[in-house]
C-alpha cells in the first residue's frame, strides 16, 4: 500500500468506500464512522499548530535575502496567487449554477441527517483558536524579519520540521482511510452518485484552469522579455510533468531550475528565485482550492459572494507561504481559513480534502511550472542592476 502513490491511494479509498456503503451493515460502517470523527477531532487539535509551523517561519525567513529581488518576487508571486484565485471565483460563479445544477442544495438538503454516527467520540479541544493562531504566526513572523533573529527563527524551523513530519507520517497515511468512511458513509446514506458527479465536473474545470492560467502567466513573461509564450511553455513541460510525478514543488527544484535558465533568465536570478517560488507561488494549489472550497459551498446550498470569497483568496496567498513539499500541504494549510472564513463543517471540510487531493498533483504542476514565468518577469523588471551573490 506504502508503494502506491497518494492517488492511487485516494481513489482505492474512494472506490473501496462505495463497496463497503453498498453492501456492509450498519454497524461495520460505523467502525469507519468512528475512526472518522476520531480523525477529524484530531485534525482540529492540529490546525493551529500548522498555521503557526507554517506561517511563521515561512514569513520570518522571507525577511533576509537579496533585498530588492527579494520584495519584487514575492510581490509577482502573490499577486500571481491571487489573480489565479479571482480567475477561478470568476470561472466558477459563472459555470456552477450550469456544470452543478443537479447537485444543487435540493439534492443535498439536511445532508448529515443521513450519515451515521460513531460509537464513540473522544474530545481533542486545540490549545488555541484558528485566528489566535493566525495572528501569533503573522506577529512572531513579521517580528523575526523585522530583527532579523536568528535563534527563535532556527526553533520554529525546528517545529516546523516536527509539523512536516505529523503530515507526512501520520496525517497524510490515515487520510486514504478517512476517504474510504466518508465515501462508505455518504453511499448508505445516498449521496455519493451525486459526489461523485461534482469530482467529475471540477476536476476537468481545474486542469483546465491551469493550462489556462500557464497561458496567461507565460503571455504575460514573453510579451515582457519578447519571447514566445508558447516556445516558453514548452521547454517548461519537463519541470511540469516531473511535478505531476512527484507532487512536490521542492522534489521538482533542480528541474525546474534548469528549464527556467533555459528560457534565458539569468543563472543568479533563476538560482534565487526559484527555490522561493517553490514555497510561495501557488496559483494552481489556489485554484484548486478555490474551485473545490466553492463546489462543496454549491452542493450544500451557500451562496456563492465574491464579499466572502475575496477575503479567503486574499488570506490564502499568505497562509500557504512555506506550505511544506509533502501531497496535501496546501489543503492542510487552508483548513483553517475554511473553517473560519467560509464557516465549513467537519463534513464539508472531509469533502474539500477529497476533492482536493483527487488532483493535487496538477495543482503542483501547474504552481511549478508557472514558477518559470515569475523568474523571468523578475529576471527583466531587475535589467542588469540587480546581482544576486
Amino acid at each position: 500500500m506504502k508503494r502506491l502513490g497518494l492517488l492511487p491511494r485516494i481513489i482505492l479509498g474512494i472506490a473501496l468506500g462505495i463497496i463497503v456503503g453498498m453492501f456492509a451493515p450498519h454497524w461495520f460502517i460505523k467502525i469507519f464512522v468512528t475512526f472518522n470523527e476520531l480523525f477529524g477531532n484530531f485534525l482540529g487539535f492540529a490546525i493551529p499548530l500548522i498555521i503557526i509551523g507554517f506561517i511563521a517561519p515561512g514569513i520570518g525567513s522571507m525577511g533576509k535575502g537579496a533585498g530588492r529581488l527579494l520584495g519584487l518576487t514575492a510581490a509577482l508571486a502573490y499577486g500571481s496567487t491571487i489573480l489565479a484565485g479571482l480567475v477561478a471565483f470568476i470561472a466558477a460563479k459563472s459555470l456552477y449554477p450550469s456544470l452543478l445544477v443537479n447537485q444543487s442544495s435540493k439534492s443535498f438538503e439536511n445532508p448529515e441527517e443521513a450519515l451515521l454516527k460513531g460509537f464513540f467520540t473522544v474530545e481533542m479541544p486545540p490549545v488555541m483558536g484558528v485566528m489566535t493562531a493566525l495572528l501569533i504566526a503573522f506577529t512572531l513572523g513579521v517580528g523575526m524579519a523585522a530583527i532579523k533573529g536568528d535563534v527563535l527563527q532556527k526553533g520554529l524551523e525546528e517545529f516546523k520540521n516536527i509539523i512536516e513530519k505529523l503530515i507526512e507520517k501520520i496525517i497524510i497515511p490515515l487520510l486514504p482511510i478517512h476517504i474510504l468512511g466518508i465515501f462508505a458513509n455518504m453511499t448508505q446514506g445516498g449521496q455519493v452518485t451525486s459526489i461523485i458527479t461534482v469530482f467529475a465536473k471540477v476536476f476537468v474545470m481545474i486542469i483546465i484552469l491551469h493550462l489556462f492560467f500557464l497561458i496567461v502567466q507565460y503571455t504575460a513573461a514573453g510579451t515582457i522579455r519578447k519571447q514566445n509564450p508558447f516556445s516558453m511553455i514548452k521547454t517548461m513541460m519537463p519541470a511540469y510533468f516531473t511535478a505531476l510525478g512527484t507532487q512536490s514543488s521542492a522534489s521538482t527544484i533542480p528541474v525546474t531550475l534548469e528549464r527556467t535558465k533555459l528560457n534565458g533568465t539569468r543563472g543568479g536570478i533563476a538560482d534565487f528565485s526559484i527555490p522561493l517560488l517553490a514555497t510561495i507561488h501557488l496559483s494552481g494549489s489556489t485554484i484548486t482550492l478555490v474551485s473545490c472550497s466553492m463546489a462543496v459551498m454549491f452542493i450544500q446550498g451557500q451562496a456563492l459572494e465574491f464579499t466572502q470569497i475575496f477575503p479567503f483568496i486574499l488570506m490564502l496567498g499568505i497562509t500557504m507561504i512555506a506550505a511544506p513539499g509533502v501531497p496535501g500541504g496546501a489543503v492542510m494549510a487552508s483548513l483553517g481559513l475554511l473553517e473560519t472564513m467560509l464557516g465549513f463543517s467537519p463534513t464539508m471540510t472531509s469533502l474539500m480534502i477529497a476533492l482536493y487531493l483527487a488532483q493535487d498533483s496538477f495543482g503542483t504542476a501547474c504552481n511549478v511550472t508557472g514558477d518559470g514565468a515569475i523568474a523571468s518577469i523578475a529576471d527583466r523588471l531587475t535589467g542588469k542592476k540587480q546581482s544576486v551573490s
